[in-house]
C-alpha cells in the first residue's frame, strides 16, 4: 500500500454483496454505480435531512443498492420499501417528516408476488430524490428507485 486512502470504504457487507450480485442474472455488477444506505444523506440535524452529494450526482441514473424488503401492504404489488435492516412493518405510511434515513421506496418494472422478506436482496433502478406523493396510494417518499428489478442474494 502506498498510504493513499481508498476511494470507497470497503466493508465485508459490500464485498459480499458485490460478489453475490455478480452471480445474479439480470443485474450486472458493472451495470450501475453502487449506493449504500450510509451514503444517502449528508447530514441529519435540526434543519432536517439533506441528501448526500452522491445522491445528488446520481439522481436520474440507474444505481444498485443492497438491503432488505419491508413487508408489503399486499402480496402482489409494483412497489415495496427497501431498508438497511429487516423490518417488521411498513416504515413510510405517514409523511416525509417522519422519513427514516435508512429506507427508500422501490417501484418495480412490473407487478410481482413478494417472497423471502428476511433475505438480503440487490435492487437496481433509476434513482429519484425529493418529496413525492404517489397519486395511487397517497404514500410520501423522499428517495425512490423507479423502473427497478430485484434479486435475492
Amino acid at each position: 500500500m502506498d498510504g493513499r486512502p481508498l476511494p470507497l470504504t470497503v466493508t465485508r457487507r459490500r464485498v459480499l454483496a458485490a460478489g453475490c450480485a455478480a452471480l445474479v442474472p439480470g443485474i450486472s455488477p458493472a451495470a450501475a454505480p453502487e449506493l449504500a444506505f450510509d451514503e444517502l444523506y449528508a447530514r441529519i440535524g435540526v434543519l432536517g435531512m439533506e441528501f448526500s452529494q452522491k445522491v445528488l450526482d446520481l439522481n436520474g441514473q440507474r444505481v444498485r443498492i443492497t438491503g432488505f424488503m419491508a413487508p408489503p401492504l399486499k402480496a402482489e404489488a409494483d412497489f415495496f420499501v427497501l431498508g438497511k435492516a429487516p423490518m417488521a412493518i411498513c416504515p413510510f405510511c405517514s409523511s416525509d417528516a417522519d422519513w427514516p434515513d435508512d429506507i427508500l421506496v422501490v417501484y418495480l418494472r412490473r407487478r410481482q408476488t413478494f417472497a423471502h422478506l428476511a433475505d438480503m436482496i440487490v435492487v437496481e433502478g433509476v434513482l429519484e430524490h425529493g418529496s413525492w406523493t404517489d397519486p395511487e396510494t397517497g404514500f410520501v417518499s423522499l428517495l425512490r428507485l423507479r423502473d427497478a428489478d430485484y434479486r435475492r442474494i
